[in-house]
């Protein structure tokens, strides 16, 4: 598939991303079978760092004057949450830890647990009603994921909480930063510094 192809695919999958609230494995699959299904023949994946780039061009055309307010409520009440769970190492991911999410994306915190058993404690203890499933991993443990509507005022509407419970030893692995040196999640300390200065 050569290089336009990917690009297209790219951007099919930041609109979905951007306006749909969709995460990037999940638009770039879409996007790629949707352009198999134009083309008759199987798609390439694009690398999450071209589409998120293409996110970034998305919203600076569509969402310009919303977007940066949104991503700032979303980072708050993910920060409200994080205080919260601090216990356990508490991580920001996903959209609103790389820059680019709407009013529509969840919030994704991965949470790094010595011991799974008082991590479902502490979280049964915060009050809210989770639903808990479980995310397939190829050779690895299936990765719980806690699942919860959180209140955000300032969006004025509920948002989608995951929290996923990671073993402690993968923390090191998941501080890795990406092809450009920036980080695929943070801590409670990085997400107060970006809050103070997003760029």
């Amino acid at each position: 598939m050569n290089d336009h192809a990917i690009a297209h695919i790219a951007a099919a999958a930041a609109a979905l991303v951007a306006d749909e609230g969709m995460e990037l494995g999940e638009a770039k699959r879409k996007a790629a079978r949707d352009a198999a299904r134009r083309g008759g023949r199987r798609a390439e994946l694009p690398p999450d760092e071209q589409v998120e780039d293409a996110v970034r061009e998305h919203l600076a055309v569509f969402h310009a004057d919303t977007q940066p307010a949104e991503l700032r409520a979303l980072r708050e009440l993910a920060l409200r949450w994080m205080e919260r769970l601090a216990p356990l190492r508490p991580h920001l991911a996903g959209a609103a830890w790389r820059g680019t999410a709407t009013r529509r994306s969840a919030l994704r915190i991965d949470l790094y647990c010595d011991d799974p058993k008082m991590a479902e404690i502490h979280l049964l203890n915060l009050g809210p009603t989770f639903d808990v499933a479980s995310l397939d991993r190829p050779g690895a443990e299936p990765l719980p994921v806690w699942t919860t509507r959180a209140a955000c005022p300032a969006l004025g509407e509920p948002v989608t909480l995951h929290l996923f419970l990671r073993d402690a030893d993968e923390q090191r692995g998941a501080l890795q930063p990406d092809a450009r040196g920036r980080s695929w999640r943070g801590d409670v300390a990085a997400l107060r510094r970006l809050l103070v200065d997003p760029a």
